[in-house]
């Protein structure tokens, strides 16, 4: 009968031929020496459906020792409770033998949230929605059918090079009236090349490979927008705003829009955004998921006034048009191509144009990158910022400053007066 101790350096270096011991700490983690000099850290288990399983953790040295071995025993024994079976994935993860079935396994592990974005969070369902697009529009068509363990660094470099060359350039029909135009380009590449890198990581993480393809490649540099509106088309997004209520738009894409302008926010938190989110008492939205996690954001005069002026059936502060309120806006990029239109202005005046001209108006006005960040949720800030619950008198200040200067060269009203803070000696 195989021995039970607490395993350390010292039982495995006893470790005869053919010798198993199980660890008398964690039930199921044992070391076994093979008929060689190698000794195989092993986790034995029962599935819930009482399916016994043995499962190979790895080679005793780098980076397997008692110690990790046994953490990453406690890992899956977890997985284990979680109704999870670690040998069957580990069989399937090899039978994937071409990157098509890589990225199939990578998407559902995402959406079954056991990966994890930089921040320690699970992916959202917009990204994963990003990543599906990327893959099966370009990492699919162009490296599909490679085997995993075969592809290369020069396979990732052509890969990289026939996108920016659009190569992958299609129409493709998404839904009944959705279509998806896919062009190509440096920005598409680069950030192509970033997804297969991540999926290559995982398939190292799964012992699919023993490195990562992607690493040393020289991705072209991803062009950072810097189009903002000119004065002349803020009184053009304005005009474009009055004209959209007589033209019959869904007031709330109409508000939306405004919002954008005299907030900065990103068109998705907007469209999110609930009424327990927001304080008008203390002039204060506190979003708990964005893109850079928990955000608190000032409210400006202008934003509030705006804000109160909805009237909301659900928890949506700007619902779709259709349902109850708890439904989300899908189709206001359609609705802001049509405002936009209507106010004259050039295609490329995006809902993403108007965060960036609010942030480019604060500097002008000589705000400092510390309060931009804070006015429109930028990543960067203070770790003690996380515990905050309402804006400061400066940044209050600030938001109507940048706000009431907007909805000026938009042609609007002054919606508040700001008076400068004296300074304290």
């Amino acid at each position: 009968m195989a021995a039970r101790s607490r395993i350390g350096l010292r039982q495995v270096r006893s470790l005869k031929p053919g010798e198993t011991i199980w660890d008398q700490s964690l039930t199921g983690f044992g070391a076994r020496r093979q008929k060689s000099d190698a000794v195989a850290y092993v986790l034995f288990y029962r599935t819930k459906e009482g399916r016994q399983r043995w499962f190979t953790i790895g080679r005793h040295g780098a980076p397997w020792t008692p110690e990790t071995a046994r953490e990453e025993a406690r890992r899956l024994l977890g997985d284990v409770a979680r109704n999870r079976d670690p040998a069957a994935e580990k069989r399937a993860a090899r039978n994937a033998q071409t990157v098509a079935e890589l990225c199939d396994l990578y998407l559902a592990d995402a959406e079954a949230g056991r990966l994890v974005t930089r921040r320690r969070t699970q992916k959202k369902a917009s990204t994963l929605a990003i990543d599906k697009g990327r893959i099966a529009r370009h990492i699919k068509p162009l490296l599909g059918q490679l085997r995993v363990a075969g592809v290369t660094r020069e396979d990732v470099e052509c890969f990289m090079h026939d996108v920016a060359e659009g190569k992958t350039a299609a129409n493709t029909k998404t839904k009944p009236r959705g279509l998806a135009r896919v062009r190509g380009g440096k920005g598409a590449a680069n950030r192509a090349v970033g997804l297969l890198g991540a999926i290559f990581s995982y398939a190292v993480r799964r012992r699919m490979r023993s490195d990562n393809p992607v690493h040393g490649v020289v991705r072209p540099a991803d062009g950072r927008r810097v189009r903002r509106l000119t004065e002349a088309e803020y009184e053009a997004l304005g005009s474009g705003l009055r004209r959209a209520a007589a033209a019959n738009i869904w007031p709330a894409a109409i508000a939306v829009a405004r919002f954008l302008a005299v907030a900065g926010w990103r068109a998705s938190e907007a469209l999110t955004l609930r009424s327990d989110e927001i304080d008008l008492a203390r002039r204060t939205a506190t979003l708990g998921d964005t893109k850079t996690g928990r955000s608190v954001r000032p409210l400006s005069h202008a934003a509030c006034a705006l804000l109160r002026s909805l009237s909301r059936s659900g928890d949506l502060v700007f619902p779709a048009a259709r349902g109850s309120g708890d439904v989300v806006m899908s189709g206001f990029k359609k609705l802001w191509k049509r405002i936009a239109k209507l106010g004259e202005l050039p295609p490329d005046v995006t809902p993403h144009v108007l965060r960036h001209s609010f942030a480019s108006l604060a500097a002008d006005l000589g705000y400092s990158e510390p309060v931009i960040a804070a006015l429109i949720g930028h990543q960067g800030r203070s770790t003690t910022s996380r515990y905050l619950h309402s804006a400061d008198a400066v940044l209050l200040a600030a938001a109507d400053t940048v706000a009431n200067h907007t909805a000026q060269l938009m042609g609007d009203a002054k919606q508040a007066v700001v008076i400068d803070m004296v300074r304290r000696a």
